[in-house]
């Protein structure tokens, strides 16, 4: 119930407590639902709110959101954590918001922090109370609601998904704090750019890991002969417990990090392929970006001698979106491994580009007569579809017939390699042409 409290306890409180907004002009980050304009923005101001449940990984504002909320609305604003209350307290506060409603037209918000914890019981408790409005409901979830939220309490809330922070947000939240948080404008703390560029790094858009680590490097340090503490590159280094990576995302490093890693994966190393991945983690790289490029890979260099590798990199794209990082961090290596390990072969690159310089040279040849669409008014007195063997109708599913143009008979534009899966695709072309059923 008293969650909120430590936020208005001053120089008590850590400087990313002290740092949290109470109007939403002040609140940073999550444009994308609380935009100008936004729906979230307008339920928000107009105090309009219904239940909602705010959905991302730690340090994005998800209790900082509620705590404006709470700022912005009226009414009662109760707050529980999920870890520490039950099913008794979780009553009486359903029973205490009813009778304000009935008695003083008074409405209650309730916010559950880390909500994903509440067992089925008390979930089941709050499903009325929340059904029939007599509490607004906003849960704070690291984890995905989907999974972990009743689906009937779910179905009663707005899900918003909050995102990390981006590197301009994090870099206004330290002007912010070096100019209006009173405790470092006391201590007269400037930051070097290198230094700011490596904690905007290193705290993968974690705004309390970022504020947390700011104030400690200004505590720790000595200042100078004018009076100011002087964070430099060295001391956020040692503040932050991580040094600072060679990785430039918008220079030649990343590209040549990037080039690594693929020759890595293309080479059948595991080892280095984990290690350039875990480097572009490390840098804060996309990884989204990172997870593309295995996708290529595993079709451009792995393709045919191994198709489970396209599903198993799709598979660790659609983890990232599911779960988020750091959780995601295992399906893509398992992508990263299964693809590095996997047979090789660029047969598909061959193919493909065969097919594209084939058309450029050749231009449009027309379709052979028997293959053209027979399902058209008038396409029998053409001719069109007459002649063509559905193959379901001939052993192995499989007759001979002309389905190149007339010109091109003959073309192959695919070669299997011998490698992996492919062999056998090679094998069973192979059979096609020399046993294979002709037309009758």
């Amino acid at each position: 119930m008293e969650l909120f409290r430590q936020m208005d306890d001053g120089g008590l409180a850590p400087l990313a407590v002290r740092m949290r907004p109470k109007t939403l002009t002040e609140y940073v980050g999550q444009e994308h639902i609380l935009g100008e304009g936004s729906l979230l923005r307008r339920a928000i101001a107009g105090d309009y709110l219904r239940s909602v449940i705010l959905y991302g990984p730690p340090g994005v504002g998800k209790t900082t959101l509620a705590y404006v909320m709470s700022q912005t609305g009226k009414g009662e604003f109760i707050t529980v954590s999920a870890t520490t209350t039950g099913v008794s307290e979780l009553k009486q506060i359903i029973a205490q918001a009813r009778e304000k409603r009935a008695f003083y037209g008074t409405r209650t918000t309730l916010f559950i922090d880390e909500i994903q914890r509440l067992n089925k019981g008390q979930q089941d408790v709050l499903l009325p109370a929340v059904e029939d409005g007599v509490v607004i409901l906003i849960g704070a979830t690291t984890e995905n609601p989907f999974f972990e939220v009743n689906p009937a309490l779910l179905s009663r809330s707005q899900i918003y998904q909050l995102k990390p922070l981006s590197n301009e947000n994090l870099r206004t939240l330290v002007s912010r704090a070096l100019s209006s948080d009173e405790e470092l404008a006391h201590l007269r703390v400037e930051i070097d750019p290198d230094a700011l560029e490596h904690l905007i790094a290193v705290c993968s858009g974690d705004a309390r890991v970022l504020l947390n680590t700011l104030e400690f490097a200004a505590v720790t340090t000595t200042p100078d002969k004018d009076g100011v503490r002087r964070l430099t590159l060295a001391i956020v280094e040692e503040a932050a417990q991580a040094p600072r990576v060679n990785y430039d995302k918008s220079g030649d490093n990343h590209y040549d990090v990037i080039s690594a890693f693929i020759k890595s994966m293309r080479g059948s190393d595991p080892d280095a392929a984990l290690y350039w991945f875990a480097r572009m983690l490390y840098a804060n790289e996309d990884p989204r970006f990172i997870v593309r490029r295995i996708i290529v890979h595993a079709s451009e260099d792995v393709g045919m001698a191994d198709p489970n590798a396209m599903l198993i990199a799709h598979a660790a794209a659609n983890a990232l979106e599911w779960l988020g990082m750091p959780e995601a961090r295992i399906p893509i290596a398992q992508a990263i491994i299964y693809v590095a390990t996997a047979p090789k072969s660029n047969s598909v690159v061959t193919a493909i580009d065969s097919a594209i310089k084939t058309v450029s040279e050749t231009g449009g040849e027309p379709v052979p007569k028997h293959l053209r669409d027979a399902h058209y008014k008038g396409a029998a007195r053409l001719g069109h579809g007459i002649g063509y063997a559905y193959p379901h109708d001939y052993p192995h599913h499989y007759v001979r017939q002309q389905y190149m143009p007339d010109k091109l008979q003959g073309t192959k534009l695919y070669q299997p390699s011998d490698q992996g899966r492919e062999k056998l695709i090679g094998e069973r072309l192979e059979w096609f042409e020399k046993f294979g059923a002709d037309k009758k």
